[in-house]
Formats: structure tokens, C-alpha cells, sequence
């Protein structure tokens, strides 16, 4: 059975897509910690990250690299925070989470709410920054 980021991939599941390759694909997360939160998934279904192979987990990372530059540029901050969980979906995925401070990337904080078409902003800020 497909995971909800499979689908997401697939166009099955709406989404507020940052950018993909042949391999990646990165979108905002609907319940984010910050505006800009974003999760960059491989395209290929596997559930823990560190069962990708030394190519796949490579390559994702140099993907989330280019992605978290565009949030730098698009989200006003100090820096991008990077978290690889793991629980919530077994679908490997790293969390980028635009940040000022420490506490900005605490998955206890109250996620933010924004309407469709702030989340359309914030995706279109960021994809507009991306260099692929």
C-alpha cells in the first residue's frame, strides 16, 4: 500500500510542490512548524533513511541542500534547520524548517495555519528561488 507521500507524488494527494527531479521531490508541510516548512522526500517508497542506498541518501541530501537554499532566500531567517524523524510516515523524508532560534524547530510547538493561498505564496516564493 502507497504512503500519503507516494500519493502526493503521484498527484493523487494535492500538495503545495517546491520542486522534483527524476528522484526528489520536495513540498511544504501542511502542519508546519514555520512558514516555509518543507519535506523532501525520494521519489522511491522506502520507510526509514537510512535503508536508501549510499546514492539515494546522497543525492537526497544534495537535493534538500538546493531546496534550503531557496528557503533561506525566500523565508527571512538565520538559518535552515534539518530533521530527520522518521515515525510519523514510513516514507523517508527530511523536515527543513526555516529558523531564528532553537525552539523554532520543536515538534511540541502548536503547528501554524494558513489558508490555500498562503501556502500557494509560500511555495511560490520559494520555487522561484530554486536553482536545479
Amino acid at each position: 500500500m502507497s504512503t500519503i507521500f507516494t500519493k502526493i507524488i503521484n498527484g493523487e494527494i494535492p500538495c503545495y510542490k517546491i520542486a522534483e527531479d527524476d528522484n526528489y521531490f520536495a513540498f511544504l508541510d501542511i502542519n508546519p512548524l514555520k512558514a516555509g516548512h518543507t519535506l523532501v522526500v525520494p521519489k522511491k517508497e522506502t520507510d526509514y533513511i537510512f535503508d536508501l542506498d549510499d546514492k539515494q541518501l546522497s543525492g537526497l541530501i544534495l537535493f534538500s541542500k538546493r531546496i534550503s537554499v531557496a528557503i533561506k532566500s525566500a523565508i527571512p531567517c538565520k538559518r535552515i534547520g534539518v530533521a530527520i524523524l522518521g515515525l510519523e510516515v514510513p516514507h523517508a523524508h527530511i523536515h527543513l524548517v526555516p529558523m531564528d532560534n532553537m525552539e523554532d524547530v520543536n515538534f511540541r510547538n502548536p503547528k501554524l495555519k494558513f489558508s490555500s493561498d498562503e501556502f500557494k505564496e509560500i511555495a511560490a516564493k520559494i520555487s522561484s528561488k530554486i536553482i536545479l
